[in-house]
């Protein structure tokens, strides 16, 4: 995969705003992909609690930008 700001990069963090961790599944991380994944699905599922709802908020914008800035050291 090319550098930050390739096309790859931008793909994976589109991905990533439709489904968490999707970007991240997609550059081959997989275990950032089911973190990301599993604290924003369980943080929107405690919507009614707030904090949980904000911590999956704040997970899923982490997930988006993650995926967009990820650079490999291959």
């Amino acid at each position: 995969m090319s550098g930050q700001g390739s096309g790859g990069n931008v793909l994976a963090a589109l991905c990533s705003l439709f489904v968490p961790g999707l970007g991240q599944l997609l550059q081959g991380r997989l275990i950032a992909a089911i973190l990301f994944f599993a604290i924003t699905v369980v943080g929107y599922a405690l919507w009614w609690l707030i904090i949980p709802a904000i911590i999956g908020a704040i997970a899923h914008l982490f997930a988006i930008l993650d995926a967009a800035r990820f650079k490999s050291y291959n």
